[in-house]
């Protein structure tokens, strides 16, 4: 399936009677958590890897827990094993698109890396016991499709796995390639003065989670007074950017000289922005000035703060995403040529949303109080 078969299949929305499950199944029914905001908070992660008593590693050979993949040093010189894994809960009710979404979460960490050519992937499935024999071979059929379809797209290939029965349905993977260390990207080398770059919106939890609302009728769209044809084409939209893969924005990384790269996932745009200022080899800052948003996210997200809710966090960077877009440090000039080549590829927009600063102490990063919140038109 080509991508302008993929953005016509989420345009078409998923219909489980013509895919021979019940008029009434949802997928997501199958979890109260979706996609990556099934993560464990970053801090108390954080305090549990103590355990290995390391510290993140990130050397000229290595890079250790703590960072999109790991990268080991194999015993042939300059050759260098890049790896991760990732798994979490579905988000949406297309067994096909999670398939792909899934597929492309994994890889996303090795793009992160720099690192573009995945060598093999490993394909990991828990299939729910609330599902019956129908629907599990209906749903499980359509996820490996669309998991191999997303592999095939990255021109790689699935040659393993495993598939458990357990209590909810969890879908990963693993990713693994063999590079020369020249693949990879340094990711501790930003500097101040460098800009930061995102390549896709955020926004993707409100947008996954105004659509149930408005699918369970729970009176959350009432509540709020919401308009249900402005979240569905935000949905829509989000589904297409989870399914979208990194990979022509990983390659410009090498182009365009990246400085620090990783990409923005479950815990949302500051989590991962922390993660990867406090790896840098000089003590810098990492401050975001502008949040570009899935179009009408913003505005769900003030009417919930203005009823006494927390929006998700999402104005504070703290939202999750699930395949979320990578988050580069390089030179302004860079930046703006990085932007305008990855547009034209990838046919979506790309910001400058932020700028790396002198600090005399440790790394860290922050939103400031009063960044702009871009609201990014609906593309499809």
């Amino acid at each position: 399936m080509t991508s302008i078969d993929r953005i016509e299949r989420i345009l078409e929305g998923f219909d489980p009677v013509s895919n021979g499950l019940e008029s009434d199944f949802v997928l997501t029914k199958l979890t109260a958590m979706k996609g990556c905001g099934c993560k464990v908070p970053r801090d108390v992660l954080l305090q549990l890897l103590q355990t290995f008593k390391t510290d993140l590693v990130i050397n000229d050979e290595e890079v250790d827990i703590g960072l999109d993949s790991c990268v080991i040093p194999l015993r042939h010189p300059g050759l260098r094993l890049v790896q991760t894994t990732d798994f979490f809960y579905p988000l949406v009710d297309d067994p096909y698109i999670m398939g792909r979404i899934t597929c492309a979460n994994v890889l996303s960490d090795l793009y992160a890396m720099g690192v573009s050519e995945c060598d093999n992937m490993l394909m990991l499935l828990g299939v729910s016991v609330d599902l019956n024999e129908v629907q599990r071979d209906i749903i499980v059929r359509l996820f490996i499709q669309g998991f191999k379809d997303a592999a095939d797209e990255a021109d790689t290939k699935i040659r393993g796995g495993q598939t458990v029965r357990c209590p909810w349905l969890l879908l990963g993977g693993v990713a693994t390639s063999v590079v020369h260390e020249s693949e990879i990207i340094k990711v501790d080398r930003a500097v101040p003065g460098d800009v930061l770059v995102l390549t896709k919106p955020i926004g993707g939890q409100v947008a996954v989670n105004s659509y149930e609302w408005m699918k369970k009728q729970n009176g959350k769209l009432e509540e709020l007074n919401l308009d249900p044809l402005k979240i569905h084409k935000a949905f829509k939209q989000a589904c297409e950017q989870m399914s979208r893969l990194n990979r022509n924005a990983a390659k410009l990384l090498h182009k365009f000289e990246a400085h620090s790269s990783t990409d923005v996932t479950g815990f949302g745009i500051l989590g991962h922005a922390e993660n990867l200022a406090r790896v840098q080899k000089q003590p810098v800052e990492f401050v975001i000035e502008k949040l570009p948003i899935i179009e009408y996210m913003d505005e769900i997200v003030e009417r919930m703060i203005a009823n006494g809710g927390e929006g998700f966090r999402l104005f504070e960077g703290r939202s999750a995403e699930t395949s979320g877009g990578l988050l580069v440090a390089m030179t302004e000039g860079n930046a703006k040529s990085y932007i305008s080549e990855l547009s034209s590829v990838d046919n979506s927009p790309a910001w400058i949303i932020g700028r790396v600063i002198q600090k005399t102490t440790e790394s860290v990063a922050r939103v400031i109080p009063n960044a702009v919140r871009q609201s990014v038109p609906y593309s499809l």
